[in-house]
């Protein structure tokens, strides 16, 4: 992932409210139900961090998150990079309502070049994982508790 390329972005519908959608992407024990089941701690408020590791092939990506913005409800914007690694970027969930539904838009904007050697920080592997995450995990996760 490079600075001068797109914004990664992906969109999804949820017939839930923007409050359980909310819930999903902020509440420790929803998000390690979609998301990574192994996040140690985490809280949607300015300043919080967290770390946890996520083996790929043969690599350990430490992955490094601090909370840098929330707007109860609406938005939650995390500093996503990885120890050890060249890279930065910020994540950005963010909810609206129309309809009886909730349209999520999560973003990446990459701020500092992620390595081109690794596979996993290449721009399509990024957007696929994003795409899993939202239209897939999440998805299944709404659908499994109604």
């Amino acid at each position: 992932m490079k600075v001068n390329e797109p914004v990664i972005k992906v969109q999804q519908n949820f017939h839930q409210s923007v409050e359980d959608v909310w819930k999903a992407i902020t509440d420790l024990s929803d998000m390690k139900q979609w998301f990574f089941d192994n996040i140690p701690a985490f809280e949607p408020s300015v300043g919080f961090k967290t770390q946890f590791k996520i083996t790929s092939e043969d690599r350990v990506f430490l992955h490094l998150w601090e909370i840098t913005e929330v707007i109860p409800f609406k938005k939650i914007v995390y500093n996503w990079k990885y120890e050890g690694y060249e890279g930065n970027s910020f994540v950005t969930f963010h909810l609206s309502e129309t309809d009886n539904h909730t349209q999520l838009t999560l973003t990446t904007k990459v701020t500092e070049d992620f390595s081109d050697t690794i596979p996993e920080f290449k721009r399509e592997r990024c957007l696929a994982g994003w795409n899993y995450f939202i239209k897939t995990s999440l998805v299944n996760y709404f659908n499994r508790k109604h």
